[in-house]
């Protein structure tokens, strides 16, 4: 992953529980570097180890730290200056959602190395879809909540009920969740 995504974790847990616990995870991730770089293609293992050791340290389930992640990501990406690339994704919850891997294409423009998801949305209604997430990384869709989360958030969507109906750690070929909201 990007160093940006590895920042981005570290920006989190500094705004959250202080810099002493970012210096203890990632010492106990076995992070030498005390910053990264944002355009710099690092292991998907030191993101792992992060996740584990502030797991650990913090005494939170892994999945907890993923969705808090999922929804600083929405608005720390913003802040960043990607904000002007997410305001051209689309203008509503549904539209944004539908163009997510024109996002990325547009990205990985930027960052050559992006191995990033696909999503596809199906069964689209005024207040529902099915939302299908694609990823050759294991382990990270508890994230997708939090993404959700932030982005109905941002577009202001009231309600958003997650139903993650289909698991691939459950053997689904990938991951497919429900999403209901009662306005946009």
């Amino acid at each position: 992953m990007y160093g940006l995504v590895n920042k981005s974790i570290r920006d989190l847990i500094t705004a959250r529980f202080g810099p002493q616990a970012w210096d203890e995870i990632r010492r106990g991730a076995g992070v030498d570097t005390e910053s990264f770089v944002s355009m710099q293609s690092y292991d998907d293992k030191v993101t792992y180890d992060l996740v584990a050791s502030a797991s650990k340290v913090l005494g939170l389930p892994p999945e907890a730290l993923l969705e808090a992640f999922g929804q600083h990501w929405v608005e720390d990406t913003g802040r960043q200056g990607y904000g002007e690339i997410m305001n051209l994704t689309g203008k509503t919850f549904v539209q944004f959602l539908c163009e997510l891997d024109n996002l990325h294409a547009r990205v990985a423009m930027i960052f050559p190395k992006l191995r990033p998801p696909s999503f596809e949305c199906t069964d689209i209604t005024e207040n529902s879809l099915r939302l299908h997430y694609h990823s050759s990384r294991v382990g990270l869709s508890p994230m997708i909540f939090g993404l959700l989360r932030g982005l109905a958030q941002s577009f202001q969507v009231k309600d958003l009920q997650i139903e993650h109906i289909a698991q691939r750690d459950g053997g689904a070929d990938h991951d497919e969740y429900q999403l209901r909201w009662s306005h946009e």
